[in-house]
């Protein structure tokens, strides 16, 4: 038995260049669960000053702070993802939702000769 046909989308934003996408918002959810860009960098396998690249590219062209860094301190310091940037996330994630909605439809009604269970 064959498996399932299924597809797969990737949607980034953009300007000139790809300014945020599937990468940045798994780097600022890690932030949000590690308080840490050096956690969250290293749980995908990203070197630190990889992910600060990717966030201050992402700040300079949307024009906010997506992330508050708090140095030292008692608590040793950390990072956090601005209001902003979390509300960036949230548009981003409703976008992405209703995106693979409408493919999905699409998809369904353009490949429904593939995707029905059968004997071969």
């Amino acid at each position: 038995m064959r498996q399932q046909l299924n597809y797969s989308l990737s949607l980034k934003l953009k300007q000139e260049k790809v300014i945020f996408g599937p990468g940045v918002l798994r780097l600022l959810e890690g932030i949000v669960t590690t308080e840490s860009i050096n956690g969250a960098a290293k749980r995908m396998g990203m070197s630190y000053n990889k992910a600060w690249r990717i966030l201050n590219q992402a700040e300079k062209e949307l024009g906010f702070k997506m992330v508050e860094k708090n140095v030292g301190g008692s608590n040793g310091g950390g990072t956090t993802v601005t209001d902003s940037g979390k509300d960036f996330m949230a548009k981003f994630l409703a976008f992405q939702k209703k995106m693979y909605c409408e493919a999905d439809k699409h998809f369904n009604d353009i490949f429904a000769d593939y995707l029905e269970e059968g004997e071969e």
